[in-house]
């Protein structure tokens, strides 16, 4: 009859919506990540699980997608992972195109989404992004990959080990420019919550060592082609300010007030010029 996609909780188990309970209750067979851990967030919500639980998981997931595809054509199978919605860097992909595929109804309960909550408290733009998840873990290939991103214009929201993070931190200074600016976004909606902004340098000099808990990395995407170009003219009026006496500061603000450019890359650019 169909398959749901249920978004659990990231880490505050008060984030859990009326409908995700209201599906465990109801399923015909519920499909989680990891059966143990589900069975705990359903104790710890209160939930009685209605249906027979079956592990879903990275490693059986093209496996188990006939068996589950048959069930759904009998009843109701919720989907759910460790953490946030399945199928977004987690398992659920291949039994929704499978299912597509055959005319089984898809449908979802939205919640939780360490992709959402990274971009949304990062301080960088948010009308067009792009998640990349887990970047690859072997040096060349990371460069690689990053290489190939450089000139990428949207927001880019990434997953991180952190025992990765100082390195993942440097080998983005090095593909997209030290001066690029960033979120490190650590445990969102838990206790120890933590949101450090700042430019791709000084955030890997800042987790060197790694750091503890999950991490997402929200990346401000490049400047179009040109766009240094199009603030020429904007910096030569912060210089003609300066030189009527005005801090060269003071005048890149209110240049930067009258245009909506950032104060920052019109001072720069300024004293580029200057020099």
């Amino acid at each position: 009859m169909s398959i749901v996609l249920a978004a659990t909780p990231i880490g505050n188990d008060a984030d859990a919506s009326p409908r995700l309970r209201a599906e465990l209750e109801s399923a015909s067979v519920v499909a989680a990540e990891d059966t143990r851990r589900l069975r705990n967030l359903a104790a710890r919500l209160g939930t009685r699980i209605g249906g027979r639980v079956v592990s879903c998981h990275e490693h059986n997931e093209a496996e188990r997608v006939p068996r589950l595809l048959e069930l759904a054509k009998e009843g109701r199978v919720v989907v759910v992972t460790d953490a946030g919605m399945p199928a977004v860097s987690d398992p659920g992909y291949r039994l929704v195109a499978r299912a597509v595929a055959e005319g089984i109804d898809v449908t979802v309960v939205p919640g939780p989404s360490a992709v959402l909550a990274a971009l949304a408290v990062s301080g960088l733009a948010t009308d067009r992004f792009a998640f990349e998840g887990f970047l690859p873990r072997k040096g060349a290939e990371l460069a690689r990959t990053l290489q190939a991103l450089a000139g990428e214009e949207r927001t880019m929201v990434f997953y991180e080990s952190p025992r990765r993070l100082g390195a993942t931190l440097e080998a983005m200074a090095t593909a997209f420019g030290t001066r690029r600016r960033a979120a490190v976004c650590r445990e969102l909606t838990k206790a120890h919550e933590e949101v450090v902004r700042g430019e791709l340098a000084t955030l890997a000099e800042r987790f060197s060592d790694g750091a503890l808990g999950e991490i997402a990395i929200v990346v401000e995407g490049a400047e179009p082609p040109g766009a240094a170009q199009a603030g020429t003219a904007e910096a030569d009026e912060v210089l003609a300010l300066a030189r009527l006496g005005i801090r060269l500061k003071d005048a890149a603000a209110h240049v930067a007030a009258r245009t909506g450019m950032r104060r920052k890359d019109l001072y720069e650019l300024a004293l580029e010029r200057k020099g």
